[in-house]
């Protein structure tokens, strides 16, 4: 406990209250890096689908959906710290996050979530009418995820779905409509996210059963709940097959595709039942390094068919 109340001290000491490090740690802005990689996937997709026949230029549209990302996912992080800030203060793991730890208070983050949906759907606007239509969509979906572990063990697909909305989000940015392949990859970023959230979870397995919160660990047991990320995991990989199927892409893509199978497989061999030593390691590096090196894959398949 002395080693919990000497690391909020030093986080409170070394930062201002309200500064912009502080609210990027807020929303782990260094996870962008799991759902951004998809978004620049759906959205050069896109691109290509339309061969770059667009009313402006394609930057200025790249840059309006790279602040949607921002926007929705700031918003969807901060209010699951806000909603949850009464159970981190009871998690040893959790305790030293921003709200709990005195950092930032929960008006504060919640003014910071106001305007992040504002922006969010501001941005919409300036791209076109079918995202500015499903802008309160989106937000629903990514804000609701905070509500659903405490009432059901399947959170996780919740934020997986979350999260998939961005590279058809970005698809539909560019071309206004739905297609097959973006749904397709999206589907795999639901099931890719939801089995590594579960695996993530194994942590708050006892934490989640005495402060009655749901999730698949606490729900299963972790050896069970392995299995289901498994499973999850196997249907992502599934997803990025029949999407490189029904696009046919070269063989550029699918080196993507098996790395990122790979770095699937990985993490199951990190992270143990009765050994969670790894799970962080699984949880950013594996997962990290898979959506980074599956995206320059496909944008490479994507550029020398230009």
């Amino acid at each position: 406990m002395e080693t919990i109340i000497n690391k909020i001290e030093s986080k409170s000491k070394t930062s201002l209250s309200g500064s912009i490090s502080n609210y990027l740690s807020l929303v782990k802005f260094a996870h962008t890096i799991f759902a951004m990689p998809f978004a620049l996937i759906g959205f050069f997709y896109g691109l290509k689908t339309i061969n770059y026949d667009l009313q402006r230029p394609w930057w200025i549209l790249f840059v309006l959906v790279i602040l949607c990302m921002v926007f929705a996912r700031s918003a969807a992080m901060a209010f699951n710290r806000w909603l949850d800030a009464e159970y981190d203060a009871k998690n040893p793991r959790t305790v030293i996050r921003e709200i709990p730890g005195g950092i930032i208070s929960k008006r504060n983050a919640m003014i910071f979530v106001i305007f992040n949906c504002i922006a969010f759907i501001i941005t919409t606007y300036f791209i076109n009418v079918m995202c500015l239509a499903l802008a309160p969509v989106a937000l629903f979906v990514v804000l609701f995820y905070s509500y659903t572990k405490r009432f059901t063990p399947l959170c996780h697909l919740v934020l997986g779905l979350g999260l998939s909305l961005s590279p058809i989000g970005a698809f539909i940015a560019v071309t206004g409509h739905f297609a097959l392949v973006p749904v397709l990859f999206s589907l795999s970023v639901l099931f890719w996210v939801s089995g590594f959230d579960i695996i993530y979870a194994l942590q708050d397995e006892s934490f989640d059963k005495e402060n009655n919160l749901r999730s698949v660990p606490s729900w299963l047991g972790a050896n069970r709940a392995l299995h289901v990320s498994e499973f999850l995991h196997f249907l992502s990989a599934v997803s990025v097959i029949e999407a490189g199927i029904i696009g046919t892409f070269s063989w550029l893509y699918w080196i993507g595709v098996v790395l990122f199978i790979f770095f699937l497989i990985y993490q199951h061999i990190l992270v143990k039942p009765k050994d969670l030593s790894k799970v962080n390691k699984a949880f950013f590096s594996a997962n990290g390094i898979a959506s980074v090196v599956f995206c320059v894959f496909v944008l490479l398949d994507i550029f020398t068919k230009l």
